[in-house]
This record gives C-alpha cells, structure tokens and sequence, in this order.
C-alpha cells in the first residue's frame, strides 16, 4: 500500500462545526471531507467534543456524502481520552483511558453548581466520557455567557480541592469549559491519532493540523517534534499566530471558522 500524500487531524468546533450552531454548516465540508477519505487520505478529528457528538452532528453529514466503508476516518475525543473508528453506518467500538477519567463524584457537583446559578446560560454535558464539560446555551448572547464563564471557572477549584483532584485544569473556550486531566490535550489526540493508523500500517507522507485557537496549534507542534512534514491551519487567526517551526496558514480571503476551513477542505480535495 503506497503511503497517502497526507493526513488531516481535525479539530472540530470552528473549522468543521460552525460555533454559532454547532453543527456542520457549510455544505461542502461533508462532501469534500468523503472525497479525500475515500480516495485513501486519513481524516481524523482531534476534538474535545464527545463521542456522542460526532455521531449526532458529523456522521450523518458524511453518511450523506457517501462515505465508504473502511476508509481511514476516526475520531479522537475529548483531548485524547477517548477514541472510536467512524463508518458510515456510525462509531465503531469506543475506547476510554480509565486513568484519564475524571471522579463521578466531581461530575455531580459540577452538575449541581450548574444547575443552581449558570442553568440560563450553560448547560452540563452529559455525553463526556472522561472529562467535566459545561457549554453555552446555543440562544445565549456570547457577551453574557463570557461573563457568566468567568463565574464558573472560579467556582471549580473548590470542588477540585473537595475531591483531592491535583492533575487537574480548567480550559475555557469560546463556547465551554472543559474540567480534564492535564494530560488530556490536542497533542495527546495526535499521538492517539498515529497509533490508531499505525495498526492499519497507514503512515501519510505529511499532515495539514487544523484548528481556531492557540490549543491546537500543540498537534502540530507533536507532529514536528516526531519529524513529520505539517501545516497547520488557524481558522481564527485574531488571537494572534505564533512563530512556529512550521508553516502556519491563514484563509486569504478572511474567512474564519467554518467557512475558512471550508476552503482549505476543498483545496486539499481538488489537489486529488
């Protein structure tokens, strides 16, 4: 088997989902993520999203376009912690670090404090397998979540301390907070990502890393440290692109989020 030209590890909030609906907006992302995937290029979403969010909002996207059974396509969840090859009938098997699992005694409280004060503005979620997530409602203003957030963030140390968590650290977003093991990160996702392929003996010949904040610059920057030839992609490039060892590209229309990884989708899946 001849080795693919290159690999995409994906994260998903932004360059796939659209963070203002959270699903998969633009109509050519599905189709154009099949046409590389079953022409043999590896596409793997390195996302802190659930497992269950990949089934619910992208696999129906790429059942819709036709995706192949067998192809290279899999998910890596919640930062490294949980994984599952994807088909187009849904999830295979899904695996889950037990060490990377926060306590179910932590996701009670943390349910419980969102449920007392935040439950107009963010919602627990439900479908985390290792780590402790909140979200903004989808009809909340950003403004008002951002501010409410800051409120949360500062509550969760307490209850960390409650339940002996040391290894632990709070990662907002845009749209979240993520509660994780601090182990759990997009560079854990793409040594996960690697593994999964290297059981298939599928070793693409380069990479494209694409994301919208300065997180997930850290799968590109594991990618290089192996020796692998990668690109990332910043499809939200205010927060300021840093000097990296690696090309660092940019939509040159200005597009951002899913619009801008739109575009490179389709440039990647019309160099076939």
């Amino acid at each position: 088997m001849s080795a693919p030209a290159f690999g995409l590890l994906l994260d998903v909030d932004g360059p796939i989902a659209s963070p203002v609906s959270r699903t998969v907006a633009v109509e050519s992302i599905g189709r154009d993520l099949v046409l590389m995937a079953n022409a043999g290029i590896p596409v793997i979403f390195n996302t802190g999203r659930s497992d269950a969010f990949i089934a619910e909002q992208v696999v129906p996207v790429l059942r819709a376009a036709e995706l192949e059974p067998a192809t290279p396509v899999y998910t890596v969840s919640e930062k490294g912690a949980v994984w599952a090859e994807v088909t187009p009938e849904g999830l295979g098997e899904v695996s889950v670090d037990a060490e990377l699992k926060l306590p179910d005694a932590l996701s009670e409280d943390v349910r419980e404090l969102v449920a007392e004060r935040f439950s107009e503005l963010m919602f627990f979620d439900e479908t985390k397998r290792a780590m402790v997530s909140v979200e903004q409602h989808v009809h909340v203003p950003s403004e008002r979540y951002l501010r409410a957030q800051e409120e949360f963030d500062a509550a969760v140390p307490a209850l960390l301390k409650k339940h002996g968590l040391e290894e632990v650290r709070i990662d907002p977003t845009i749209i979240s907070t993520d509660v994780e093991h601090q182990r759990l990160g997009k560079d854990l996702g793409a040594s996960r990502s690697l593994e999964l392929l290297a059981e298939r003996d599928i070793h693409p010949q380069a990479w494209y890393t694409m994301g919208d904040s300065r997180t997930d610059y850290a799968m590109a920057d594991w990618l290089h440290e192996q020796g692998h030839t990668v690109r990332h992609v910043d499809v939200r490039p205010a927060d300021g692109v840093p000097e990296t060892e690696y090309p660092v590209l940019v939509s040159e229309t200005g597009a951002i989020h899913d619009e801008a990884g739109a575009e490179f989708l389709h440039r990647w899946a019309a160099s076939l």
